[in-house]
């Protein structure tokens, strides 16, 4: 297996992409291609490591070299079509050819949606691919989808999104029955905008049909009971609450340290109970889930948080693997070929 990882997109690449790749490296079995400048790389590599070839690190690590570098800032279309020898241009060229298995971008998340659905392409049925992330919850875990990709929705996206984020915990975790609720300030049916209404309408009509748990409307307070598998929602919302619980994790973890470290008693009474408090610390920690996966398009695509530090990647790059290796993609194009 060929993991394919665009070392120049990101907030903090290409350090954190590199440092990420080789503590993965230790850890998988799959080759780790990295895509990007290589003098930019293995000036890298000399710095951090000591080393003048990647392979002196690792056998599975690599380098592909590329010229160009799509930016945050860049439009989207305009940058996958005029900058074709990017890294991520060129990643999903590579995917696309089958010279890898997976693909990995914390770059311009509209270019990476923009690149998928373009040249890639998206999975028969399926009209707007969308963002899936994996978020902690009470004993158990929540996807979450969509987390940013469309931030324009109609119902009938909605409606897929539970296609395939339910599809997804069936065939990858083994989730049978997975229960679906859709985002909303409330759980009456009558509450929430136009699309909202509309899709709570949508997704009850069409939830025995399609094989979906729909449980209705579920606040936000309530996503993280542990009673809930998947969480539905447009781009804009997802993306608004995703940020906004990585935010409160954060707060939970700094407050928690500075009030343990606030005297000499406050450590001394905190040494019993720091088991305890670094399971705590550990599962509030988004970044031990890994990147959003991209499901709807026809290749395993991975978008990792544009902030993501070595850690993040890290968790990506494994999570990358078990993706592949569990035949994601493949299920999905099955079950939607039979939908249709």
């Amino acid at each position: 297996m060929i993991i394919l990882v665009d070392a120049m997109g990101g907030d903090n690449a290409p350090d954190a992409v590199i440092k990420g790749a080789v503590k993965a490296a230790s850890q998988i079995k799959s080759e780790i291609l990295l895509i990007g400048k290589e003098d930019v790389i293995n000036s890298k590599i000399k710095e951090f490591y000591g080393k003048n070839n990647i392979k002196e690190i690792s056998e599975n690590l690599s380098i592909y070299n590329t010229t160009e570098t799509i930016d945050m800032c860049d439009i989207p279309t305009q940058a996958i079509k005029q900058k074709k020898d990017s890294s991520m241009v060129v990643g999903f060229n590579l995917l696309k050819e089958g010279k890898g298995d997976v693909f990995i971008s914390a770059g311009n998340s509209g270019a990476l949606l923009t690149g998928a659905t373009l040249l890639v392409g998206r999975i028969k049925g399926i009209d707007r691919p969308a963002l899936a992330g994996i978020l902690p919850a009470y004993n158990s875990r929540l996807l979450l989808i969509d987390c940013g990709s469309n931030t324009n929705c109609k119902p009938i996206n909605l409606l897929q999104f539970a296609q395939m984020a339910n599809i997804y915990l069936k065939n990858t975790y083994g989730k049978e029955n997975p229960t679906v609720g859709l985002l909303n300030i409330g759980t009456e049916e009558t509450k929430g905008n136009d699309l909202i209404k509309e899709s709570y309408k949508l997704l009850t009509e069409k939830a025995d049909e399609l094989g979906i748990n729909f449980v209705g409307n579920v606040e936000g307070r309530d996503a993280f009971s542990g009673d809930l598998d998947i969480l539905v929602a447009d781009g804009f919302t997802g993306n608004v609450f995703l940020k906004t619980v990585e935010g409160v994790g954060k707060l939970v973890k700094r407050t928690l340290k500075d009030s343990i470290k606030k005297n000499i008693f406050t450590i001394l009474c905190s040494l019993p109970a720091m088991p305890l408090i670094k399971s705590l610390s550990k599962a509030m920690d988004y970044k031990e889930y890994g990147g959003a996966l991209f499901l709807g398009v026809k290749k395993p695509v991975i978008k990792a948080h544009g902030s993501s530090d070595e850690k993040l990647f890290e968790f990506t790059i494994k999570q990358a693997e078990q993706f592949v290796e569990n035949k994601a993609v493949d299920k999905m194009i099955e079950e939607f070929n039979k939908i249709n």
